[in-house]
């Protein structure tokens, strides 16, 4: 796994501000994520599994993990978290929110605790042949954290087709405007769960994002899911 320390942290920051996302490539190697694909079969590493077409979130399955969570997912949550909540926290005060996010992960933690939000909420998504995800953000409670970060597990193009990760941005007054972005195996994206701050004519204001999966057109595609704060 790439040393997260490392990584040009200005630049990333710079990317989130301007576009609310930010891709960070070769995070994993393809070894560390056929390691991670494999996980998902065995169901002692889960809490629970959504089939997405029950409650039509789209056409494909996802699960939750249960704690502790594996070393290199509790890393990836761990050590991405502090860079985020220096960014984090200069959203809300450039949007005059009254929130302060803590440095570490484990203060969030015990800040979504005593709002009984407890469960984890890293996953990983499965989709097959027409497999796709809706328009969606993770909030899961009071307590959530701005950003959320997904790692494509598989190799566009070679292990599965289609399948394109979907960010959409709904400004006031506006029509939306859509990213469409294809990351390659071991990159690691990361995105605002909810809004970001944009800048206009008055002022700073809230812009809604939701984020989805076009639909696969072959092969299979799975995604590790780092979702910060925990679940009610």
């Amino acid at each position: 796994m790439k040393n997260i320390q490392n990584l040009d942290w200005q630049h990333i920051t710079n990317e989130l501000n301007i576009r609310g996302f930010a891709s960070i490539e070769d995070v994993l190697s393809a070894s560390e994520c056929a390691e991670l694909v494999a996980l998902y079969d065995h169901d002692e590493h889960f809490r629970k599994t959504i089939s997405m077409v029950r409650y039509r979130f789209g056409e494909g399955e996802y699960k939750y993990f249960c704690y502790p969570l594996p070393i290199k997912i509790q890393a990836l949550r761990e050590e991405l978290y502090p860079h985020l909540a220096s960014t984090a926290n200069g959203w809300m005060q450039t949007l005059t929110i009254d929130t302060a996010y803590p440095p570490s992960l484990t203060e969030l933690h015990e800040r979504c605790a005593t709002n009984e939000q407890t469960k984890p909420t890293p996953l990983m998504l499965r989709y097959g042949q027409g497999g796709y995800n809706t328009l969606h953000q993770d909030l899961y409670g009071e307590v959530f954290f701005p950003f959320q970060a997904v790692v494509l597990l598989n190799e566009a193009g070679q292990d599965y087709t289609g399948g394109e990760f979907v960010l959409v941005e709904q400004r006031p007054r506006a029509q939306s405007r859509a990213y469409v972005l294809n990351p390659k195996r071991g990159d690691v994206l990361i995105f605002t769960t909810n809004f970001r701050p944009v800048q206009g004519s008055r002022g700073w204001y809230r812009v809604n994002m939701k984020h989805g999966v076009s639909e696969v057109h072959s092969g299979q595609r799975h995604t590790l899911g780092i979702i910060f704060h925990d679940a009610q």
